[in-house]
C-alpha cells in the first residue's frame, strides 16, 4: 500500500491483531511514534485492516493534535459494513469494549469487496452476524435477501464478485442511513446495538477470544428471547433469528464457561448503562423494533434478563 502512494514518503505503523490490541497501551505508542516522526495537524491517518484497526486508528486520528483526518480501507466484511461506517472509534479498557472513544468520521472510507475473497469462511461469518442484525432492524425482505443467499455469501474463497458487492452496498446503505439520522446515538441509532449489550458481554468474559460477531450472534438471540419475556415480541421470533444464524454457521447459545449471572453483570459497565440500569436494543418484529417513544432504549429487570440467558443455554 505505502508503494501505492508514491512519490510521497509514507511510513506504516503496525499493530499485532487481535482485539486485545485495540487498547489504550496501543494507542499510546501509536500516538508517540507519530511525535516522534514529527507529524503535525496537517498530517492524516489511513487505517488499512479489520475493524480493531479501524476503530484503533480512529481514535488515534480523533486525539492527535485534537483530531487530525483520516481514511478507512476496511478489509474484513465486519469492517466493511458495520465499523468502518458511522464514525465511532475508540479503545477497549478490562471494564469492558469501547469504553474510551470518540465520535470522529472518517474523511472517506474505500471498500473493495473483492477482499473478502481472501477471507477464510470462518471472518466471512463473523460479518454476516452483523447483515444479519442489519436485517433484523430494517426489514423482512432483507432478511429474506440475506437468507436466499446465505450459501454463496459464506462460501470458500467468498461470493461471486456482484453478490459481494451487492451485500456491501446494501449494508453501508443501511448503517449510513441510521447513522444519518441520529449521528450521536439519541434516537434511532440506538436500534444498531441489538444484540451487542449481551454480546459485548460475552466477548469481554470469552476474554476476547470469541470474535465480536459470534459474540453478537448470540445477543441477538438472547436479546430476542428477552424482548419476548418483556412482551415486546412473539416468542418464535427468537427461534427464526436463531435458524438463520445457525446456517450461517454462527453460535447460539451462551458458552457452557459462562454463568447467567456473570453475563449480566458484565452487561452493567456497557456505555448503554444508565444510573446503573442496563438499556437494551430490542426488536418487536422482524423490521420493526420496539422502544420508538423512549427513544429505543429499554431497561429490563435482572431476572427477567437472567431468565432469557438461561434459556438461551438450550438448542433452539
Amino acid at each position: 500500500m505505502t508503494a501505492a502512494l508514491a512519490p510521497a514518503s509514507v511510513p506504516l505503523f503496525t499493530i499485532q491483531a487481535g482485539e486485545e490490541n485495540k487498547s489504550r497501551k496501543s494507542w499510546s505508542r501509536l500516538t508517540d511514534e507519530l511525535l516522534d516522526a514529527g507529524f503535525g495537524r496537517d498530517s492524516a491517518i489511513i487505517a488499512l485492516g479489520g475493524g480493531v484497526v479501524g476503530d484503533l486508528a480512529g481514535f488515534v486520528a480523533a486525539t492527535y493534535m485534537r483530531g487530525i483526518p483520516f481514511v478507512q480501507m476496511p478489509t474484513s466484511l465486519l469492517a466493511m459494513i458495520d465499523a468502518a461506517i458511522g464514525g465511532k472509534t475508540g479503545v477497549d479498557t478490562r471494564a469492558g469494549k469501547n469504553l474510551v472513544g470518540a465520535f470522529h468520521h472518517p474523511a472517506l472510507v474505500v471498500v473493495d469487496p473483492r477482499a473478502l475473497g481472501t477471507l477464510p469462511p470462518a471472518h466471512l461469518r463473523n460479518g454476516i452476524a452483523e447483515a444479519i442484525k442489519h436485517a433484523v432492524i430494517t426489514s423482512r425482505a432483507e432478511f429474506d435477501w440475506i437468507a436466499a443467499n446465505l450459501r454463496a455469501l459464506v462460501r470458500e474463497g467468498g461470493a461471486p464478485a456482484h453478490l459481494a458487492e451487492e451485500l456491501v452496498r446494501r449494508n453501508v446503505a443501511i448503517k449510513a442511513a441510521v447513522v444519518a439520522r441520529d449521528e450521536r446515538e439519541s434516537g434511532v441509532r440506538k436500534t444498531l446495538n441489538f444484540g451487542h449489550t449481551i454480546g459485548h458481554a460475552i466477548e469481554s468474559l470469552s476474554g476476547f477470544s470469541m470474535p465480536h460477531g459470534e459474540s453478537v450472534a448470540v445477543g441477538m438471540v438472547v436479546e430476542a428471547r428477552l424482548a419476548a419475556l418483556l412482551k415486546l415480541a412473539d416468542s418464535n421470533l427468537a427461534g427464526t433469528i436463531a435458524s438463520l444464524l445457525r446456517e450461517a454457521e454462527l453460535p447460539t447459545a451462551v458458552p457452557n464457561s459462562m454463568t447467567a449471572s456473570a453475563v449480566l453483570e458484565a452487561t452493567r459497565s456497557d456505555k448503554k448503562s444508565r444510573a446503573g440500569t442496563v438499556e437494551y436494543a430490542l426488536p418487536a418484529a422482524l423490521g420493526e423494533m420496539a422502544g420508538a417513544e423512549r427513544g429505543y432504549a429499554i431497561p429490563a429487570p435482572d431476572a427477567i434478563v437472567l431468565a432469557a440467558l438461561g434459556a438461551s443455554r438450550a438448542t433452539l
